[in-house]
């Protein structure tokens, strides 16, 4: 991180739950919640920020975990997952809006759920292209009837 930081390059840490890592860390999974996991989340802060990161983006971690670490460190902190007691909250705006209906992290409220009404849009599209019913005149252009007849017969038609 330090590399980076010192190659001009702005970094935002991200601890917890790394998506990334997911196969390492055992599937979506709460992280530190042990005093040994904890206590590693809150030394990988504190070296993040010493690396230079310039925030640090806390996930799915416990609530008392974030706040010791928001209060240990002096760059700000974005929970998603991690409490109310960072600096900034996040959430992923396709969970956050019910794009899909299979998986919601428990951190999450949707508020919306907008998966029943994609469905619904794409139904009737494919129902109206396949009943000749889109596109409609009223969806494409046209052109002068002189310049219609004068390209076709250019083309012999």
């Amino acid at each position: 991180v330090k590399a980076i930081v010192d190659a001009g390059i702005p970094v935002m840490g991200h601890i917890g739950l790394t998506p990334q890592t997911i196969s390492k860390l055992g599937g979506y999974r709460v992280q530190g919640k042990d005093i040994a996991t904890a206590k590693a989340l809150i030394d990988d802060a504190v070296a993040l920020e010493e690396a230079g990161a310039f925030s640090l983006i806390l996930e799915a971690i416990p609530g008392p975990v974030a706040k010791l670490i928001t209060e240990r460190v002096g760059i700000p902190t974005i929970g998603i997952g991690a409490g109310p007691d960072c600096d900034g909250q996040v959430l992923v705006t396709h969970d956050m809006i019910g794009l899909f209906d299979k998986f919601v992290p428990k951190f999450v409220k949707q508020y919306a759920q907008i998966f029943p009404a994609i469905i619904e849009a794409l139904e009737t599209y494919r129902d109206e292209v396949i009943g000749g019913a889109f596109p409609g005149p009223e969806h494409g252009y046209s052109m002068s009837d002189e310049a219609l007849q004068a390209l076709l017969d250019e083309f012999g038609e």
